[in-house]
């Protein structure tokens, strides 16, 4: 098939902190980093958009999202979108009812075209997802990484395949670096040089919210106490235990902040005491967790939030605030060892923990421990050894002098 047409898309940047990167303890030495997701650049500041930002100041950097299906024809073309640091997000415009194997054929041909346009010739692949493979498993990469941050095949319509796809990227792979402890714990049966990464922090940005900030004028109507949740509201949040906690405690007025995906709204508890704000910027949170009393990981006990290490829990305590959560794994290592957040697996014994919460803001003890365990962890302090790791292999590959 002829190469299809390029279409390159000026934007403007979103606006956003800036990412500060740790210096270097020796020069940054990376090619062209080519990032493949299963995630929308613009849908949730996450782990991809902390590092990549960050990488995004030394070199180039390419974040190739998934095809975007039209339901009507199109020429394929590529879409090329400006964001931080220059970075450069990639999205492949498709017309609807294309096999995978011509879809991904069609990619492939796009991507070449354009690495040989913009002369992208020695480069890193830096992988989310498994099932971009069919893609790009034709190219040269000069070192592949692949950042394990969830177990995909638990998610709630998880391709049948990714498991299988994951295998591939482990053989392909130079380094696996992983999302938190028990997903490492997990991986690093399947690869031999792999790291484990958790969630991490930008602490001037969510400490932001322990000084003065003006309340958002949809959340500025709501009573105290107000106990508060942020993320992607989707099949990890426990829905059971929202209603139960809403029922249970109509004096508390419940904050939920997040678009919802992969469920149907319909199936959320929507007594009068619990409010759904929809999703916010990046940039409004801090002022939103000023003005809850207690923040909560509402997290359900399933498949899908088995391996997860939940980037909300030190934000929230960057914050400033009294923190419960369900017994996710790697928020009760380190989190609830240390007794920097409350731990309950129950409806009952999750009020039971508001209720102390909601005092700990005067505990001076708990601020400091909390604050000296954060001290210890950055989004600068990953990115840093990330890149450490990957020059070091580089220059193990590299031949001899």
């Amino acid at each position: 098939m002829p190469h299809a047409a390029l279409a390159e898309v000026a934007a403007r940047p979103t606006a956003l902190p800036q990412a500060t990167a740790a210096p270097s303890a020796s020069p940054y030495a990376l090619p062209d980093l080519v990032c493949f997701a299963h995630l929308h650049w613009d849908f949730v500041w996450q782990r991809p958009q902390h590092l990549l930002s960050r990488f995004a100041q030394y070199g180039r950097v390419f974040y190739v999202e998934d095809a975007f299906h039209h339901p009507d024809q199109v020429t394929p073309h590529l879409e090329i979108k400006e964001r931080q640091n220059g970075l450069r997000v990639i999205v492949a415009h498709l017309p609807a009812g294309l096999a995978e194997a011509e879809a991904d054929q069609i990619q492939f041909e796009l991507l070449s075209q354009y690495f040989t346009e913009h002369s992208i010739n020695k480069y890193v692949f830096w992988y989310y997802t498994p099932m971009a493979l069919n893609k790009s498993r034709h190219f040269q990469p000069v070192l592949t990484v692949y950042d394990c941050m969830d177990e995909l095949a638990a998610f709630k319509f998880a391709p049948p395949e990714l498991r299988q796809r994951e295998q591939e990227l482990f053989e392909r792979a130079d380094l696996v670096f992983t999302g938190g402890l028990t997903i490492y714990e997990a991986k690093r049966e399947q690869h031999p040089d792999a790291h484990p990464f958790p969630s991490s922090i930008d602490k001037a940005h969510f400490g932001q919210a322990r000084g003065p900030l003006v309340e958002p004028a949809d959340q500025a109507g709501i009573a105290h106490p107000r106990i508060g949740f942020f993320g992607v509201v989707d099949e990890r949040l426990d829905i059971e235990l929202l209603a139960a906690l809403a029922a249970n405690h109509p004096e508390w007025q419940f904050v939920i902040i997040g678009p919802v995906v992969k469920i149907d709204p319909a199936s959320l508890p929507r007594p009068a005491n619990v409010h759904y704000l929809g999703g916010k910027d990046y940039l409004e949170l801090p002022a939103y967790l000023k003005g809850w009393d207690v923040a909560t990981l509402l997290f359900a006990d399933n498949e899908s939030t088995k391996f997860i290490s939940p980037t909300k829990t030190p934000e929230y305590l960057a914050a400033g605030n009294p923190v419960v959560s369900t017994p996710i794994r790697d928020v009760v290592r380190p989190y609830g060892d240390l007794n920097l957040v409350h731990i309950a697996a129950d409806a009952e014994a999750f009020g039971t923990a508001i209720k102390k919460a909601l005092t700990q803001r005067d505990d001076v003890d708990w601020r400091r421990r909390t604050d000296d365990y954060l001290a210890t962890i950055s989004w600068d302090k990953t990115w840093q050894h990330m890149v450490d790791l990957m020059q070091d292999r580089l220059a193990a590959k590299a031949p001899a002098a």
